[in-house]
């Protein structure tokens, strides 16, 4: 299968730790809000049509939706599509695209569906240990974060006015 060239194509700086954390924020607030949707429906639809609204109220109150893997697991995959589908078709998401950042091969081609699962997966043990993955850029030579390492791509920063096409 031939790869997708991104465009602008060029040969553009690694993105700044600055930058990457201010997109970081901006995702950050659209997956809130993506879990809150997955969990409404979830909840409200799924769960409803199955056990009927009074029996959904019984097992809320009694805690027993507290713990749900099947909630965690559709959020999780939720999480997965979001990202999968930004990073394998621009390059971006949306608060990539908004400091001007792009995730891409060091051909200038888009990732593949399993190097976006390579980042997502070692980006969340990346916060589990702390954030150590992510500030792992400050002290490479190339400022490449763990996922970045792992997944063979490097976050790049478009020129100004290339990001808002």
């Amino acid at each position: 299968m031939p790869k997708h060239l991104l465009r602008p194509q060029g040969d553009f700086p690694v993105a700044g730790p600055i930058r990457r954390f201010a997109a970081i924020f901006y995702d950050f607030l659209l997956c809130v809000a993506l879990v809150m949707v997955v969990g409404l429906f979830y909840q409200q639809g799924l769960l409803r049509l199955i056990h009927g609204s009074e029996r959904l109220l019984e097992l809320s109150q009694a805690g027993a939706l507290d713990n749900d893997p099947m909630l965690a697991s559709l959020a999780l995959l939720s999480l997965f599509a979001f990202f999968a589908k930004f990073w394998t078709h621009n390059g971006q998401t949306l608060g990539m695209q908004a400091w001007g950042l792009r995730i891409q091969n060091a051909d200038g081609s888009a990732i593949s569906l399993w190097q976006a699962l390579l980042r997502f997966v070692v980006a969340i043990g990346s916060w589990l240990f702390c954030g150590l993955g992510f500030l792992w850029m400050l002290w490479d030579k190339s400022g490449r974060s763990w996922h970045d390492i792992y997944s063979e791509s490097r976050v790049v920063q478009l020129p100004k006015g290339s990001h808002k096409q």
